[in-house]
């Protein structure tokens, strides 16, 4: 699996007359992408020769992009740490991150992140690759994260998420009995002026959107399934708390520690349109255990 990611394609009768460089711009291979194949390592052949952006295709090529081979971030240490993977394919993986877990490592947890872990996956399956995590949850937010193999994967996937094509279901436990049924919460987000963690509702912020659906009530809390139009930093948790039904184990935002000690907050689906196959992909994982045993109780 140690070898440089390559993208290949047959050329059509539509495609003829086409230069390379339209072809590419075409296929959303992006100028900074073009430099780096030209100048870090990369190749560009046409019937298996190596070929400059200017040719024109004609009909049964065979055009092949290889990129450069990419490499770790310096100081990014490889860890030996399981992972729930739903998903993968050469192209992208979906896994299921724990609570207390760190997306990427920060100045607190500078280990035993999940990028650490798939650092250390990718050393177990000879994939030499830096981490590109595209949907990132907060340390406390357990639940599906998807990640791509290959930088022009993330590119890919990140333009999906500007059209709103990267869709993201969370369940939470909210306090109190949350009386509508379902809602839209659309209040500006920002951060907090005395704060570098902490945001807040804001005439000043950005605009943010979120849905939610009430799935169960309890004497104590609500049980509640939402979706994000925006992806604003502690979204959800801000909007809740806004409501006047701030997450369970959420003291940052007004939140009680009683029952939960962790943000109760869990992305349970991801949607996407597979980048290359162009097929719908979805995947459901169950609500994590501790929510899951308070549901219950």
């Amino acid at each position: 699996m140690n070898k440089q990611f390559c993208l290949k394609w047959e050329v059509s009768k539509e495609e003829v007359g086409m230069t390379i460089k339209e072809f590419l711009k075409a296929h959303q291979i992006s100028k900074a992408a073009l430099t780096d194949i030209k100048f870090s390592g990369g190749k560009i052949l046409v019937n298996a020769e190596e070929m400059n952006v200017r040719y024109s295709l004609k009909i049964g090529d065979q055009l092949s992009v290889i990129f450069p081979l990419e490499m770790p971030s310096e100081g990014l240490l490889g860890e030996s740490i399981p992972l729930e993977i739903i998903f993968e394919d050469e192209f992208v993986l979906v896994v299921n991150k724990p609570a207390f877990m760190n997306t990427i490592p920060s100045r607190e947890h500078p280990t035993g992140s999940l990028a650490n872990a798939l650092l250390g996956y990718y050393k177990e399956i000879g994939l030499i690759a830096a981490t590109h995590i595209v949907t990132r949850l907060d340390r406390n937010t357990s639940g599906l994260v998807l990640v791509a193999k290959h930088r022009h994967v993330h590119h890919l996937l990140s333009e999906q998420q500007k059209s709103g094509l990267v869709k993201r279901t969370y369940v939470a436990l909210v306090h109190g009995r949350l009386m509508e049924d379902v809602g839209t919460i659309k209040v500006p987000i920002g951060r907090k002026s005395d704060s570098i963690i902490e945001r807040e509702v804001s005439d000043s912020g950005q605009y943010a959107c979120t849905h939610f659906r009430v799935l169960e009530r309890m004497d104590r809390f609500t049980y509640v399934e939402l979706q994000l139009e925006t992806g604003r930093t502690h979204q959800i948790r801000v909007h809740m708390s806004y409501l006047g039904h701030p997450l369970l184990g959420d003291d940052l935002y007004g939140g009680s520690l009683d029952l939960m000690n962790r943000q109760a907050l869990h992305c349970r689906e991801v949607v996407f349109i597979h980048p290359f196959t162009g097929e719908e992909m979805m995947f459901e994982v169950p609500v994590a255990g501790d929510m899951e045993k308070l549901i219950k109780s």
